[in-house]
């Protein structure tokens, strides 16, 4: 089968759905045999046939490869910066592309949930973490930087900061071109020329092999990477210890606000409770006063009605002759 046959159908299916993958993949294949079946059909077919389903968090990456490769160009560019720093070991300027790589990948990851989600499926946030470490990975390594990009990933990827980035198994057809969508402008879509100069792919599209740096330059040693990297861990830390200490303050505040509300609700607790004795008591009072009226009430009824008696006689007895 030939390579770009392949990497066409290729293409077809890791763009698919996540639960589409494997019905699409068996339908390529029987297509592939459904005229006369040779034996280069067969092994067509069998070729198709053993391309590996994309763990989750490969997929998200490859959506947006697909469907949004945006995000992807942007980390690719900025990792290039990033390499480039830490090449010149310019501290100052790896630490403010580490804390723009922080913004731009939380931005990533969203757009990663996003575009999974309207490809039918929601990704949890332990996938997420494996895209974000994915993402990270491509700026750290120009061949993670071109798995990403190729639309075609099968695993997450892990950088270190100091060794390259695995790319054993990571990525389905390797030597085919990226997605379509995967910009031009980034750094992993050139492949080195002759005498180490880079130059773009007669494609256009990112390979999936390391590419020099553009500007000669002695490669740092492992000692130097491992400081860059620990520059870099350390200003993450100090960021993230400043988060904490404005968290804990944040927490402070909201601790000392429920306090005071407590103690405002127990106060009106009291004065509520003391007026519902007194409610109860003017109930009570009410209840004898009420029973009291209506007994006056009685009284002064039955001395009505005596008196009206007592009148009638005195009439009777007037209109009696000789009483």
């Amino acid at each position: 089968m030939a390579e770009r046959e392949l990497a066409d159908i290729a293409a077809q299916l890791y763009a698919e759905p996540f639960d589409g993958f494997v019905a699409a993949r068996g339908a390529a294949a029987k297509e592939l045999l459904s005229a006369t079946p040779t034996p280069e059909l067969r092994s067509s077919a069998a070729a198709v046939r053993s391309l590996p389903k994309p763990s989750v968090s490969a997929w998200a990456v490859n959506m947006l490869a697909w469907h949004q490769p945006e995000p992807l160009g942007e980390l690719a560019e900025l990792g290039l910066a990033m390499r480039r720093a830490q090449a010149a070991l310019d501290a100052a300027t790896l630490r403010s592309l580490s804390r723009e790589r922080r913004t731009m990948l939380a931005s990533a990851v969203d757009a990663a949930r996003a575009v999974a989600e309207r490809q039918g499926r929601r990704i949890s946030d332990a996938v997420a973490a494996e895209v974000e470490q994915t993402l990270r990975a491509a700026t750290a390594d120009e061949g993670a930087a071109a798995a990403v990009l190729s639309g075609r990933l099968l695993r997450p990827l892990s950088a270190d900061g100091v060794d390259v980035v695995d790319l054993d198994g990571a990525v389905a057809v390797p030597d085919a071109p990226a997605a379509p969508g995967a910009p031009h402008r980034a750094a992993a879509s050139q492949t080195p020329g002759p005498g180490g100069t880079a130059t773009a792919p007669a494609s256009g599209q990112p390979r999936l092999r390391a590419v020099r740096p553009e500007r000669p330059a002695p490669s740092p040693s492992a000692r130097e990477r491992a400081e860059a990297a620990l520059r870099e861990t350390s200003d993450a830390a100090r960021s993230s210890a400043a988060d904490a200490k404005r968290s804990a303050e944040e927490l402070k505040a909201a601790t000392d606000a429920a306090a005071a509300l407590a103690e405002e609700t127990a106060a009106l607790r009291e004065q509520l409770a003391r007026a519902e004795a007194g409610l109860r008591q003017a109930r009570k009072r009410l209840d004898l006063a009420s029973a009291a009226a209506q007994q006056a009430a009685r009284t002064a009824e039955k001395d009505r009605r005596r008196e009206d008696l007592a009148r009638e006689r005195v009439l009777r007895l007037g209109d009696t002759p000789g009483v």
